[in-house]
C-alpha cells in the first residue's frame, strides 16, 4: 500500500489504501500510561489504532482531509496525534536545536493536507497550518503540501 487516507470530510477513498475516517471511527484518548514506550514497545493498550499503526508507518504518503474547528484542529485529530507516540521512541535529542523523540522506524511516510478553510483572517490560518507544519516535523514526516484548497475527486 502506497497511500492513507486519514479524513474528518469529503467522501475521498482509493480502492488500494487504508481509510480511517475520523468521523465514523471512535479513538479512545491516551491515558499518559507509557505502555507504549516501556511495557510493549510501539503498541498502545487500546488497541483501537494496531492496523492504522501499521499502515502509516508502512505508506508512502499518507493524505489527510481536515476539518476546522473552533479555527484549529478538532478533538478527534488532536486525539489522534496524541496517540501517535508510540511510532517514536521515548529518548529525545537536541541534534536539531531543539528537543525531539528520537525515530522509531528508518523511514516516516510524506504528508499531505487539505482542509476546509472556514478562517476568519490570515493570520488564523497561518497558524493553523505553522502548527500541522510543526507537528510532522516532529513526526519525522516531510509534508508536501497544506491546503485549503478543495482537492479534486478521487476515487
Amino acid at each position: 500500500m502506497k497511500t492513507m487516507i486519514v479524513r474528518e470530510y469529503n467522501t475521498v477513498s482509493l480502492s488500494d489504501s487504508y481509510l480511517l475516517d475520523l468521523n465514523a471511527y471512535p479513538i479512545k484518548g491516551c491515558c499518559g500510561c507509557w505502555t507504549c514506550w516501556w511495557k510493549t514497545p510501539g503498541r498502545c493498550i487500546h488497541h483501537d489504532l494496531d492496523c492504522f499503526y501499521h499502515h502509516y508507518i508502512t505508506a508512502e504518503k499518507v493524505t489527510f482531509y481536515l476539518t476546522v474547528s473552533q479555527g484549529f484542529i478538532s478533538a478527534n485529530l488532536k486525539t489522534l496525534f496524541d496517540r501517535m507516540i508510540p511510532l517514536f521512541l521515548p529518548y529525545t535529542n537536541y541534534g536539531s536545536g531543539e528537543s525531539m523523540h528520537d525515530p522509531r522506524y528508518e523511514r516516516y511516510p510524506d504528508i499531505e493536507i487539505f482542509y476546509q478553510d472556514t478562517f476568519l483572517n490570515t493570520t488564523e490560518k497561518q497558524i493553523f497550518e505553522a502548527y500541522l507544519q510543526r507537528t510532522f516535523y516532529q513526526f519525522h514526516s516531510k509534508t508536501n503540501s497544506i491546503t485549503g484548497k478543495m482537492p479534486e475527486v478521487r476515487s
